[in-house]
């Protein structure tokens, strides 16, 4: 199982943006050197917070790094029009020599959709359009493409993305329409930072059994998001992350299923929240039994301070990475 992180690029508006963004490239290339896979930044626009934009962050931070994947998780695409998309998204698949990986969603919060002119419910059919118009773009082809976004014939790119086909695009979704969706789409189910094992297992059902039925694989990347702390003791891991959950789950205002988040269930059972014993027998069981192939951490939350987010990325770096991903290992010994 590969292990990557969340970075949060979302700062008090009192505090200074530049230190910020020092910090965040400090993780990054922190978690690079502990064995970390990939390291993934969130979107979002007309935020209270400070928050930096993704696509300029992602090329910033490849410039900072060398082995370590970037990604979005997720990228707000039905907000943007899909040529620029298309062509934003190769070139940072060149600036980071082909280490990107763009994970998408719908998004759920109706003050940035109005704020583009895009109607609530089109938000879902560009997505489902988006995909395939990447694909083909990012493949060489020249294609007629028109959408409530605008049109294009015989569009094409004469940049070339590293990896071939281009990034690897993956579907973030909660619902069991969105997870329908992803699979529709042949793409990798983004699994967001809730639900049970019992609840995982049943959408992950859901989502194999429509793949099959479509005639898709289902041997592929089985991602998803979880929120993280690691201490010596049970005790200290759920007394040291609680202040900054109860913080950072008010504030999703827009998000229905946060105002009703029994926090106590949460953390005992949707998060990785333990010592390294528990963490690492949680993840093992994970990937026996669901199949999930990565796991994403957010290792620091709203209103926490660098040197906190610095201890957990080495922690996890020296004390379940190890245990989890051999690939790591060999890679941060050569």
């Amino acid at each position: 199982m590969k292990i990557s992180c969340f970075l949060s690029a979302q700062f008090d508006p009192a505090a200074s943006a530049v230190e910020g963004i020092d910090n965040v490239v400090t993780q990054a290339a922190t978690a690079e050197a502990a064995g970390f896979h990939a390291v993934y930044l969130g979107h979002h626009y007309l935020a209270q917070s400070a928050f930096v934009q993704p696509i300029p962050l992602a090329g910033y931070l490849a410039s900072a790094t060398s082995r370590v994947r970037i990604g979005f998780g997720v990228l707000l695409a039905p907000l943007l029009n899909p040529v620029a998309l298309a062509e934003e998204l190769v070139s940072l698949d060149v600036l980071s020599r082909g280490r990107l990986t763009v994970g998408m969603g719908a998004g759920y919060r109706k003050r940035e959709t109005a704020a583009f002119g895009v109607e609530w419910g089109d938000r879902l059919r560009r997505l489902r359009e988006y995909v395939p118009i990447l694909r083909s773009l990012w493949n060489g082809e020249a294609i007629d493409i028109a959408g409530s976004w605008g049109e294009a014939p015989r569009a094409s790119l004469a940049l070339r993305p590293v990896q071939p086909g281009g990034p690897p695009l993956w579907i973030g979704a909660f619902a069991e329409p969105a997870v329908r969706r992803a699979a529709r789409l042949d793409a990798p189910w983004f699994i967001g930072p809730k639900g049970n094992d019992a609840e995982l297992a049943r959408l992950l059902g859901i989502y194999r059994d429509e793949l099959a039925e479509r005639g898709f694989s289902p041997e592929r990347e089985y991602p998803m998001t979880r929120e993280a702390f690691i201490a010596d003791t049970h005790h200290a891991a759920v007394a040291g992350v609680r202040p900054h959950m109860e913080r950072q789950y008010s504030g999703y205002k827009s998000w229905d299923d946060a105002q009703s988040l029994d926090l106590d269930r949460y953390m005992a059972e949707d998060c990785l929240v333990g010592t390294a014993d528990e963490i690492v027998e949680k993840l093992q069981r994970w990937e026996s039994e669901l199949g999930i192939t990565e796991v994403s951490l957010r290792l620091q939350f709203v209103g926490a301070g660098q040197d906190e987010a610095m201890e957990q990325i080495a922690r996890f770096g020296t004390e379940v990475i190890p245990r989890v991903d051999s690939r790591a290992v060999r890679e941060v010994g050569r």
